[in-house]
């Protein structure tokens, strides 16, 4: 100890008195000191390089399997050999639509057609069979019937296989004329065998066909509630398929055709501004399909439009005989002229009849849409089969003599 220090003990017992570990403190400048962290063992590089590769070759071999078991079912391999009759019924349908070029498609259900080949031993997975379907647009591809399957067919072959031509369901190819009533079509489908004519009457009557707007499917209990609708062409039905079917197809038709066509549409939208709605058109339609010579459908049209427009001399009575004979259900006499009472004797009854009398084709809709320009009101059919059009009651009486030789 310096003698110079003796008197500061204090100080100096302070400096040499060890200083307890949590109470020391750091050199001035310093800060604590970190713990040091323990080093981690890195995976030696070649035992990482075989995991990588154990994975890797895992994770193949689960895909190659499950690859493998797929390819299987979509070639049909490695299957015992077996044979089914394996039928698509009608209520299978999803859908039918339009294609591009127009023609009339029926899709089916392919989660039903998938679950019944699984049933039967044909397919193994259905959702991949659906997957294959949904690539290949199949739905459209396949039709209602009884087809000859087997396990050695391939996806391809399944649904190849599972068409109308390669199966056993009878259909029959029916033209409805235009200007035939609902119960002309029933009755010719019945004569085909589409259906019983029971049947067709208590569908056309009372099915919902909550589809198309353009149908009454509020008053049920007539079949009058099709007239106009079911559009005169060529048609594929089912013998002894189900009646709502049949009838969806030509319903389906006359949307495609007639409510959705785009050169029509324009015109309709102008004469629903004037007052005549869809059935009003397709009514006054159905009335020029039922009396043209074939040629003279514009000029029908234009008195058709004069009578219900402008009193005149026949005081808005249509007065059309086709009318009266849709309300007879026969031919008529003479006396049904002013006895028959019925809302159909535009004799009678001023304007236009409840419903249309028939199912106009597409030239007698058109003509309803483009009358001619004329002030005629009057028309009589000449002994040459042609009508003689005229805009007085005088002139017509006379042409009706010349024609009756009186």
């Amino acid at each position: 100890m310096n003698p110079e220090d003796r008197y500061h003990t204090t100080s100096w017992d302070a400096r040499q008195m060890p200083q307890h570990p949590e109470t020391a403190r750091p050199p001035a400048g310093q800060g604590p000191s970190k713990p040091r962290k323990k080093k981690k063992k890195r995976l030696h590089p070649l035992l990482g390089l075989v995991l990588w590769i154990a994975i890797v070759g895992a994770s193949s071999a689960i895909l190659a399997s499950v690859g493998w078991l797929l390819a299987n079912d979509f070639a049909a391999l490695n299957k015992t050999p077996k044979e089914v009759s394996f039928e698509v019924p009608e209520d299978w349908v999803s859908e039918t639509r339009t294609n591009e070029k127009g023609k009339e498609i029926t899709c089916y259900d392919i989660s039903k057609v998938a679950k019944a080949l699984k049933e039967d031993g044909l397919i193994e997975y259905p959702w991949f069979f659906r997957l294959f379907c949904w690539v290949y647009k199949a739905d459209a591809k396949i039709s209602q019937g009884t087809f000859t399957l087997t396990t050695n067919m391939d996806y391809m072959a399944l649904i190849r296989n599972m068409r109308t031509a390669g199966g056993s369901a009878e259909t029959v190819t029916l033209t409805i004329p235009e200007g035939y009533t609902v119960q002309q079509i029933i009755d010719l489908m019945e004569k085909n065998g589409v259906g019983t004519k029971e049947g067709l009457t208590e569908t056309a009557e009372n099915y919902v066909f909550d589809d198309f707007d353009f149908i009454d499917n509020e008053n049920l209990g007539s079949i009058s509630r099709l007239e106009g609708y079911l559009f005169p062409d060529t048609y594929n039905f089912y013998v002894g398929g189900r009646a709502e079917l049949a009838f969806t197809s030509m319903l389906n038709n006359f949307e495609n055709k007639v409510y959705n066509n785009d050169d029509l549409s324009d015109l309709i939208a102008v004469y629903q501004d004037a007052g005549y709605n869809l059935k009003s058109i397709i009514t006054i339609a159905s009335l020029i399909e039922k009396e043209t010579d074939g040629e003279d459908r514009d000029k029908i049209a234009s008195v058709i439009y004069n009578r219900l427009t402008n009193a005149a001399e026949t005081n808005y009575l249509l007065q059309i005989d086709a009318a009266l004979v849709y309300a007879a259900g026969r031919e008529i006499t003479q006396a049904d002229y002013t006895e028959l009472d019925s809302p159909y004797n535009l004799y009678r009854n001023a304007g236009l009849p409840p419903t249309p009398i028939a199912n106009p084709g597409i030239a007698s809709i058109s003509a309803a849409l483009q009358p001619a320009q004329t002030n005629y009101y009057f028309y009589v059919r000449g002994a040459d089969g042609k009508h003689i059009f005229n805009e007085t009651l005088a002139q017509h009486n006379a042409a009706v003599a010349q024609v009756s030789g009186s």
